[in-house]
This record gives structure tokens, C-alpha cells and sequence, in this order.
């Protein structure tokens, strides 16, 4: 969901779609000044061991902002974005890349898959992705 429904994340899922109140307890006490980041968010579901989009209800329901997305997609001030176009993507990024792409578009868990398996940081992937212009998409915690 995009900046034109801050406030209004909740509206993106029924009622059914409620996380269980221990969850939602658990995202508010990580909130910091009605943002949580994208490591704080994804650690919690590890630590509760839930999918990480039962965090991102859960997040989306109070109304809480994302911040400071892995991929450096979003949640950074003040540029909101901090990915970059970059000079040459190496063969052996490109290549998993390419491999796990589908279309002109790659999941974020791919993402995240491709950085393990290439020895290299997630932002580092999503500037691929960048100079690649494939879009990365299916954010861990439907962000986006």
C-alpha cells in the first residue's frame, strides 16, 4: 500500500484477517513513534515463529508505519528510498537474479534468497534489481 493510504493500512484486510491480540500486543511494544522497522518486524515474527505477513496485519491494523525496509526500498528519511542505480551488476548476481525473476518483476523473499546465496546484503540485490530495472514486489510484510 502506497503513501496515499498512510493512516489507512487496516482497509487493505477484513476483520477475519485479524492477527490474535498477542501478536498485535507484541508489534505496538516494538513501535517506536508509530513506525517499526522492517528488521524489528521480521525478527518478531521469528522470535513468535509466525509468517511474516501475520506481523504485517498486525502491523497494518494499528496503524503503524514500516520502516526502514531491507532492500532499501522504503521508510528512510529523507529521501524514502535509498536504492541506487549502480555502474555493473556482477555475472554470478545477475545470473540468480535472472534465475529467480519472473517477468520483469522478483519477490522479496526471492531477494532476500539471492543476498544469502550470493554472499551479498540485501540492499545490494535491490540496487541489481535497480540497474536491471526489475521491480521487486510481494514484500515479506505486505508493504507492497
Amino acid at each position: 500500500m502506497g503513501h496515499e493510504h498512510a493512516g489507512h493500512y487496516a482497509a487493505k484486510h477484513s476483520d477475519t484477517e485479524r492477527p490474535d491480540e498477542a501478536v498485535l500486543k507484541a508489534v505496538k511494544d516494538m513501535c517506536i513513534d508509530g513506525t517499526i522497522s522492517c528488521y524489528s518486524a521480521m525478527k518478531l515474527a521469528a522470535d513468535l515463529k509466525v509468517n511474516p505477513d501475520v506481523i504485517g496485519r498486525a502491523i497494518d491494523f494499528q496503524e503503524i508505519r514500516i520502516a526502514k525496509c531491507q532492500l532499501g526500498l522504503f521508510g528512510y528519511m529523507p529521501e524514502k528510498r535509498i536504492v541506487r542505480v549502480l555502474e555493473k551488476v556482477s555475472p554470478e548476481l545477475e545470473k540468480n537474479i535472472r534465475n529467480a525473476q519472473c517477468g520483469n518483476k522478483l519477490g522479496c523473499a526471492e531477494a532476500w534468497k539471492i543476498a544469502e546465496l550470493s554472499g551479498v546484503r540485501k540492499m545490494d540485490v535491490a540496487d541489481a534489481c535497480e540497474t536491471m530495472k526489475i521491480k521487486i514486489n510481494r514484500c515479506h510484510l505486505g508493504a507492497f
